[in-house]
């Protein structure tokens, strides 16, 4: 009885939530983006955006996903979903990589690697099991800096 009374006490643990990014936080990174590098500004379509933010909470919640897939999520679903009128690429590579190192985890590709990945993706000649495994050759887990996640 004592083990049966263990496992069902497993069963109720929850998964540890990461630190998610929010739409606040993709508008900030988008207009950041575009003050340094320029282009059009305005959200094309808000139900894209968070559609987009939505999908890594949801693999989440009802899969197995890592913090590398996750973070390739953001990435993918901002790209493909195209919720701005410029920036969209730029904006979905940085929220991805925000994300990774919220989440303990530095990102290392050179900046040449990662525009020919992004626009792999958003190309369609890089799927995004691919951008996953992508992300996660480029990606390593940060030293722990005190933080208790």
């Amino acid at each position: 009885m004592k083990s049966a009374v263990k496992r069902d006490a497993k069963r109720d643990v929850k998964k540890k939530d990461p630190i998610w990014i929010d739409q606040r936080d993709v508008l900030a990174i988008h207009d950041q983006l575009l003050a340094v590098y320029g282009g059009s500004p305005g959200l094309r379509d808000e139900g894209l955006l968070q559609s987009a933010l939505a999908r890594p909470r949801q693999h989440h919640a009802y899969s197995h996903s890592d913090v590398i897939e996750m973070a390739a999520l953001y990435t993918a679903g901002i790209v493909r979903n195209h919720p701005f009128v410029d920036g969209y690429k730029r904006t979905g590579f940085v929220a991805g990589i925000l994300f990774l190192e919220l989440n303990g985890f530095i990102f290392i590709a050179s900046e040449e690697d990662a525009t020919q990945a992004v626009f792999g993706l958003a190309g369609g000649t890089l799927d995004e099991a691919a951008y996953t495994a992508w992300m996660g050759a480029n990606s390593k887990r940060a030293r722990n800096r005190g933080r208790n996640r």
